[in-house]
């Protein structure tokens, strides 16, 4: 095969897939969802809120099969299984052998199970279960102009909060001296992390939410030194590493959610393994020319 033979077959497996509407919608979809997860992620990451992120979805999944089997909006049902959630942890905390820690993550497994025995059981509708694996390619027009408005509210809620978020992230005594209260903003970006799971979770589904939020973030800052342009870098990240997905999905024939989650993670894990080896390798160079 030729060059341009070689050429033309490479810039049509690039382009064909976009000929489809479902495929367009798709893209649409990965573009919104790069967009909030990459830049709120880099605030889960800086925060130390990994272990949020994952838990969140898990919390509020009994609350979203409920809501799809009764026919209401998501983030109807998704609020319900936070405040759930929330009285459970608070409940459970009360049991004297079991620390805070061990309280949530008692509450948010159970949920998460539950959920997942209303999602799977044989008198559900067989979509609901796509709330656990999600369906990037089955989004309509309607639920790419809620995951729309949801984007719109994440990025300005991130750049009203963008000062606080700073000053309670990286120096969180120093900003109480500011009037910052930390508590605030923290129950603002555990909001804005319900908030993000709320666009991901009918194209993604649960299980893959977490990867979409912090897997981006994760790569951006092992490239990034300063906030804003790191937060740019995540967002460039995911919607690249969606677009991976969505191609690999459509030649490969695999689940596109899958596919999506699983390329952002091999993004990432690459990434880390070139800059450990380029910090070794540096490192003993540096070991060598003291040597001399």
């Amino acid at each position: 095969m030729s060059d341009p033979v070689l050429v033309a077959a490479v810039l049509d497996g690039l382009v064909d897939p976009w000929r489809s509407g479902i495929m367009q919608r798709a893209l649409i979809e990965v573009v919104l969802l790069g967009v909030a997860g990459g830049l709120l992620g880099c605030w889960i990451v800086w925060g130390s809120l990994s272990y949020s992120a994952e838990a969140l979805p898990h919390a509020m999944f009994p609350g979203l099969v409920g809501a799809a089997l009764l026919g209401v909006p998501l983030v109807v049902g998704g609020t319900a299984g936070l405040l759930v959630a929330g009285l459970l942890i608070a409940a459970v905390a009360r049991v004297p052998t079991l620390d805070r820690d061990t309280s949530i993550s008692v509450v948010f497994t159970s949920m998460f199970g539950l959920g997942t025995l209303m999602a799977l059981a044989p008198e559900t509708p067989p979509g609901v279960s796509e709330l656990l694996f999600g369906d990037v390619l089955g989004v309509t027009t309607g639920d790419l102009l809620v995951a729309g408005g949801l984007t719109v509210a994440v990025l300005i809620a991130l750049r009203v909060l963008h000062p606080r978020l700073v000053a309670t992230t990286f120096d969180r005594e120093g900003a109480r001296a500011f009037g910052v209260v930390p508590g605030v903003v923290d129950v603002a970006l555990v909001v804005l992390i319900a908030v993000a799971t709320l666009i991901c979770v009918s194209a993604l589904g649960n299980l893959f939410v977490a990867a979409t939020l912090v897997a981006p973030a994760a790569t951006a800052r092992l490239l990034g030194r300063r906030v804003v342009p790191t937060m740019f870098l995540a967002a460039g990240v995911a919607i690249a590493s969606g677009i991976g997905g969505l191609l690999l999905s459509y030649h490969a024939g695999i689940a596109a959610g899958a596919s999506i989650a699983g390329v952002t993670v091999l993004v990432y894990l690459v990434l880390a393994a070139v800059a450990t080896l380029t910090r070794h390798g540096l490192g003993l160079r540096a070991r060598a020319s003291a040597a001399r």
